[in-house]
């Protein structure tokens, strides 16, 4: 049996509020971007602030001049990513559901990131192969956080567009633990657990995970690197 969190530790968020006082401070678009996806419905399962900047980091190490984002949600991530770029860079999200693109979009525009950010609608595994067959790779940064089930199609499209030195940061790998899970019937763990063996697998990657505890509770993130 795998032992699950159910429930937040009051400490976790304590200390991703602490995190944010001391290292964030306030950012008027992306708390404008929040208050935009709470308004129009969308689920509340954007990056944490500390995760977000993470995010942005990670980009700026990477020196990514273009950048890949599976999953748009309402564009908090997008936003963190594309202030990464330099003015000529370019972000391309590819979101499912029609609302939360238009949701994107606007905060994305009032974020002063229209010009960096390219919002496309549609299955994301639809939208990639169309991507690859009109060569639009490469892209220097991949952040994949979508439907978990079709992770390991995620990576396989991301590869067939990245180059020697891309890094392919994936979200929610940890699952409150559930990826140790064999027998789950869950298909976000099953997809998961294949992602894990996929990526183990790739002599093109080397790659690590990282457990996260905070306000998005148990879980974590796979990082890797195109060989």
């Amino acid at each position: 049996m795998v032992e699950r969190v159910g429930e937040q530790n009051p400490g976790w968020s304590a200390v991703d509020t602490y995190i944010a006082d001391r290292l964030l401070g306030d950012d008027p678009a992306l708390s404008a971007a929040l208050a935009a996806n709470a308004a129009g419905g969308l689920p509340d399962i954007d990056v944490s602030p500390a995760q977000g900047r993470m995010l942005h980091l990670f980009a700026r190490m990477a020196r990514a001049r273009r950048i890949l984002e599976i999953g748009t949600l309402g564009g908090y991530s997008t936003i963190e990513l594309a202030r990464a770029l330099p003015a000529d860079g370019k972000l391309l999200s590819l979101e499912i559901e029609p609302h939360h693109a238009d949701v994107a979009r606007s905060n994305v525009a009032k974020a002063g990131l229209s010009d960096r950010v390219d919002i496309r609608t549609g299955p994301a595994l639809d939208s990639l192969q169309a991507m690859i067959a009109a060569n639009e790779g490469p892209f220097d940064f991949v952040f994949i956080d979508a439907d978990k089930q079709n992770n390991p199609a995620y990576v396989r499209a991301a590869l067939a567009m990245s180059r020697p030195g891309t890094t392919i940061v994936v979200d929610n790998v940890i699952r409150e633990g559930g990826v140790l899970d064999a027998a789950s019937g869950d298909e976000r763990i099953r997809g998961t657990r294949r992602l894990f063996d996929e990526v183990g697998r790739e002599p093109r990657l080397t790659a690590t995970a990282v457990q996260t505890v905070g306000v998005k509770k148990w879980d974590g993130f796979l990082i890797a690197i195109v060989d």
